[in-house]
């Protein structure tokens, strides 16, 4: 299963992105690590993993503490090692999804066609709230991620868009 893990860091001087390998991790706590590793004084960590075109684990730790995590979909955890070392202790589903009437991102129908859809039946778990003070509320997360069409890449490049760190990442997809 192929993955893309890119670490997006805030401290003083604003947002810096870096890849992160996640290759012989052999736990969440090890994650974790890896994640302080990019900037040990970073206000706010975040990595964003997506595997497959399918799955999308967000983590966050808030000056090196407090690890919280959010997965699009449980299934990633029975689909491989990686998935299942991200959200396989995550064991309740994200609460709220009847309450998510944001309005949906837009996507012409010509991409739409192409890409594969997200699974209907996905069943994200974990925080969905730990972007809020970021300006990505549980609602609007969720409601990306249940967006027909929208992959991994497109979700992460939308929050990447809030935040005002998605020239960083874009750059890391194109080395």
């Amino acid at each position: 299963m192929s993955y893309f893990a890119a670490a997006v860091v805030r401290d003083d001087s604003g947002w810096s992105a870096a890849e992160v390998n996640l290759r012989g991790a052999t736990d969440i706590d090890e994650v974790a690590d890896r994640l302080r590793d990019v900037d040990q004084d970073a206000e706010v960590s975040l990595l964003f993993v997506e595997a497959d075109d399918a799955y999308l684990v967000i983590l966050r730790l808030d000056e090196g503490e407090d690890l919280r995590v959010f997965g699009s979909d449980s299934a990633y955890a029975e689909e491989s090692r990686l998935g299942s070392l991200l959200v396989g202790d995550l064991k309740t589903s994200v609460t709220g999804l009847d309450e998510v009437d944001e309005p949906r991102p837009t996507s012409s129908g010509d991409e739409e066609s192409e890409q594969p859809a997200v699974d209907p039946e996905a069943d994200p778990v974990g925080e969905a709230d730990l972007l809020a003070n970021l300006g990505i509320s549980a609602q609007k997360l969720l409601a990306l991620c249940a967006h027909e069409g929208m992959m991994p890449a497109d979700v992460t490049a939308e929050v990447c868009q809030v935040l005002g760190c998605v020239d960083e990442v874009e750059e890391l997809r194109e080395v």
